[in-house]
């Protein structure tokens, strides 16, 4: 395998870590979907006791890619990484990391995990865990470039005990890289960090990805996904609902934002009763956002209407609106008929909302 250049932090001299390839001859640096997969899940179903948290799952990601998985807090998001980590087997279907079992060590070599807690020896200093996991790989990351790199060479000498919430997190996320993995599995990644603190480590995955690493990623932060992936996984009552490419997946939402500014129709209820068309409405003074699915046709009778408006834009979708659509439909099988487990309301919130664990 080829030795990659080691890691710096942003902004400085040198590189950013650079993952080693998995033993796939032929597999290109940024390969298309019709590359070889580097995870591989088949038919996956996986209970706990009565509860299904994954049913009949399959789905593929091929090196280089950054994907982005969203669903409510038991959606089976969290049951399906621990899959792909070999941490747990399937009760049906079949798991391929690198081509093997993940519960193969010789698979999980090339992996790198941040899971959504993270147990660090207390009494440990930071530059000594790093050392301790480094040293399970043969090409470790130097400690002080990785700790640099997340913005913790400061805190090498300190005791983990020591470190805050968000410290921790951005020690786990290093982690996760300091083997120069070819994949990694980051399950809630940046949960608890600040705004400063989640924009280093979205450089840090941004730099590991455009280096050729795929990442595999969770979050309940719709703008972390919005910003990061270029594929998204909407995961539901253990049901993947859509699998996608970002511009897709808003396509599909079967609504449009109409915004303007117009005084009459911030009047409560105003535009309902006028405009049967329209489904929700947002009032901020004179500026209304109404939705829709038929934007045109809310245009076009709006003009004609004699009410006095300025400043009309038409939007696509956000994230967080075809997130909403897609849980809010029953759940189906892959032939189409609905399931018997009700749906639950989505618990997907904004980046400014950190979020405690997700039920397993």
């Amino acid at each position: 395998m080829s030795q990659p250049a080691q890691p710096a932090p942003h902004g400085q001299s040198g590189q950013p870590v650079h993952p080693r390839q998995p033993a796939q001859p032929g597999a290109p640096t940024q390969p298309a979907r019709s590359a070889p997969s580097i995870i591989e899940v088949t038919g996956v179903t996986r209970r706990f006791g009565p509860v299904v948290a994954l049913d009949d799952v399959s789905l593929q990601i091929a090196p280089g890619e950054l994907v982005g998985i969203l669903g409510p807090n038991g959606a089976g998001k969290s049951t399906l990484l621990s899959l792909v980590s070999g941490q747990r087997k399937p009760d049906s279907g079949t798991v391929r990391l690198c081509g093997l079992d993940p519960r193969d060590a010789a698979a999980r070599t090339s992996l790198g995990l941040t899971p959504q807690e993270t147990g660090l020896p207390a009494t440990l200093k930071v530059r000594e865990v790093v050392d301790y996991i480094g040293g399970h790989y043969p090409d470790p990351v130097p400690t002080a470039e990785l700790l640099e790199q997340f913005g913790l060479g400061e805190l090498a000498g300190r005791q983990t005990g020591g470190m805050s919430g968000g410290q921790k997190r951005r020690l786990a996320v290093a982690l996760a890289l300091v083997g120069r993995p070819s994949v990694i599995l980051l399950d809630e990644p940046t949960t608890g960090l600040d705004v400063n603190a989640r924009q280093v480590l979205w450089q840090a995955i941004r730099d590991y990805h455009a280096s050729g690493g795929t990442v595999l990623l969770t979050s309940h932060y719709l703008e972390e996904v919005q910003a990061l992936a270029e594929r998204v996984v909407v995961v539901d009552q253990g049901v993947v609902r859509a699998d996608d490419t970002m511009d897709a997946i808003l396509e599909q939402v079967g609504v449009r934002r109409v915004v303007l500014h117009s005084a009459g129709l911030a009047v409560p209820g105003a535009a309902e009763a006028r405009f049967p068309q329209v489904t929700r409405v947002q009032v901020s003074g004179d500026r209304v956002e109404l939705f829709t699915p038929d934007a045109d046709g809310f245009v076009r009778e709006l003009v004609v209407s004699g009410i006095d408006f300025h400043g009309l834009e038409v939007r696509g979708a956000t994230l967080e609106e075809a997130f909403e659509q897609m849980v809010a439909a029953p759940a189906s099988t892959p032939a189409g008929m609905p399931t018997s487990r009700p749906t639950r309301a989505p618990a997907v919130r904004p980046a400014s909302a950190p979020v405690r664990g997700e039920q397993r």
